[in-house]
């Protein structure tokens, strides 16, 4: 990875290596705006020795070739900064990433990697999408993404691209926002994959369950208010049975992809024994710099999403921890921004 703070916009830069080796680290520095050279063997050396002296840096592809360590008497004798990289990987894989709730600086560190070195990202409309170009820039961008209402691409059809190009030899990364195995068919496409006898790594994101009413200033659990919380998946209203359930297990019962059923959800739970003046809230594009946050109380948080007109990306969150943070909302919202 390029050291943060290296400004290499408009300096040489010597990238040795074989060309597969070496494919992900070009993009990286051509991404940040150097002027690279390439030798894809040690005996191109010499095609360069003119342009010695106005390299700024040279990158040493380790690729098992006899050879390169003339590179550090040339970086020595020339007083020019040298650096290693690792090779990319000829066989192909399969990466399943989380992307968090959608700010780029919150991806972990090892989900960074995996899309700078990524061949091809097949991506959701969720998580850091906007940023997808400068994260990998040798990647191949492709949109899989669901829209409420819309599955351009069918999940079948998704574990089929996703192994071929494993199969290809390519590094392949499935970003998706949150994390993977929270709501996101991850272990379908992991499933899919060891199937097809694809190596498949798991590298967990931050789940916006958590995260995203964090960031509006409500805990999930707090000492004296919830010692437990509940997330499900609204997408689809719940049966009298999972009412009954969620409306007697206590704690926080958190909601995501529940604006469209919201109605008829807070119905249900009322219905069965949840009391009307419980707290609750809407908290819409965590960590955006147009979060938006509603409060209300269970029996009338219906009415009051209607009349906010909130829609999705969302997190619902019901119980007496929604009555906390109020007022935190627009001092998260604001540096979310300041961070961008």
């Amino acid at each position: 990875m390029i050291a943060n703070g290296l400004q290499l916009h408009g300096q040489f830069v010597l990238v040795a290596g074989a060309r597969w080796a070496a494919r992900h680290v070009v993009a990286r520095y051509v991404s940040a705006g150097a002027l690279v050279l390439r030798a894809h063997h040690p005996h191109e050396l010499e095609g360069h020795r003119d342009m010695l002296g106005s390299l700024r840096l040279v990158v040493a592809v380790e690729d098992g070739a006899a050879g390169w360590d003339v590179l550090e008497e040339i970086a020595a004798g020339e007083s020019i900064l040298l650096c290693r990289e690792p090779a990319a990987s000829r066989d192909g894989g399969i990466t399943l990433l989380g992307g968090g709730p959608g700010s780029s600086d919150l991806l972990t560190v090892r989900g960074a990697a995996a899309l700078a070195n990524a061949d091809v990202v097949f991506h959701d409309r969720l998580g850091p999408g906007h940023d997808l170009a400068a994260l990998a820039p040798g990647a191949q961008l492709i949109d899989v993404g669901k829209a409420p209402g819309n599955h351009k691409v069918p999940q079948d059809r998704i574990n089929e691209l996703l192994i071929a190009e494993a199969r290809a030899g390519r590094a392949v990364v499935r970003l998706k926002g949150g994390d993977p195995f929270v709501f996101g068919r991850g272990s379908e496409e992991r499933d899919a994959a060891l199937a097809a006898g694809i190596k498949v790594q798991v590298v967990p994101g931050i789940s916006s369950a958590i995260s995203v009413p964090g960031a509006a200033g409500i805990p999930v659990t707090a000492r004296g208010v919830s010692k437990a919380f509940t997330v499900v998946s609204g997408h689809d209203p719940f049966s009298d049975t999972e009412l009954a359930h969620l409306a007697g297990i206590g704690g926080t019962l958190v909601v995501l992809m529940g604006v469209a059923t919201l109605q008829q959800n807070t119905a249900g739970l009322l219905r069965h024994g949840l009391a009307a003046d419980t707290p609750a809230a809407i908290i819409e594009r965590g960590f955006c710099d147009t979060q938006r946050s509603t409060r209300a109380t269970l029996g009338t948080l219906a009415e009051a999403a209607r009349a906010a007109g909130c829609s999705n990306p969302a997190v619902i969150v019901i119980g007496g921890v929604a009555a906390l943070g109020a007022g935190v909302d627009e001092l998260a919202a604001l540096g979310s921004a300041a961070v961008r």
